[in-house]
């Protein structure tokens, strides 16, 4: 999986523009636009797996916390038979135990990760799409401050 710190490390090298050699950058351009495509297609399948996953997860919890889940499944997932230890829990308090589901929040930690993952992308896509233009202004000010 793609670490967040990796693609913002590789960022910080990819952007960098050296105005000294502005016609390599300009080649640079179309390598970098698809190098992070390729980043951001296979976060968007990563991320789209980890949803799925996450659905399954819940509606198993839901089955497990209900009393309705097979025993196979149980002892699959290793859960304990008693998911309240004896408590007898109301409908109405069942989402305090989704919400603090450790299963559940590192289904959804990861999510928002990938998530992260894939805004950051986008961006650095955007910022790519543009920066033919930086290059040009870049020649412009070149030009202007040696007199042409």
């Amino acid at each position: 999986m793609l670490k967040l710190d990796d693609i913002l490390e590789m960022w910080k090298k990819d952007s960098a523009i050296n105005s000294a050699a502005l016609d390599d950058a300009s080649i640079e351009y179309s390598k970098h636009h698809a190098k992070y495509i390729e980043l951001l297609s296979l976060t968007k399948l990563q991320l789209k797996k980890k949803e799925m996953e996450q659905k399954i997860l819940l509606r198993d919890k839901w089955l497990h916390f209900n009393g309705k889940l097979d025993k196979e499944t149980i002892d699959r997932y290793g859960w304990p038979y008693d998911p309240f230890n004896g408590l007898k829990v109301l409908k109405s308090d069942m989402q305090y135990f989704f919400d603090s589901d450790e299963q559940l929040q590192k289904s959804e930690e990861l999510i928002v990760y990938l998530s992260t993952i894939k805004e950051t992308l986008e961006s650095i896509i955007d910022t790519i799409k543009w920066k033919h233009q930086v290059i040009r202004n870049c020649i412009e000010f070149q030009k202007f401050t040696s007199g042409m």
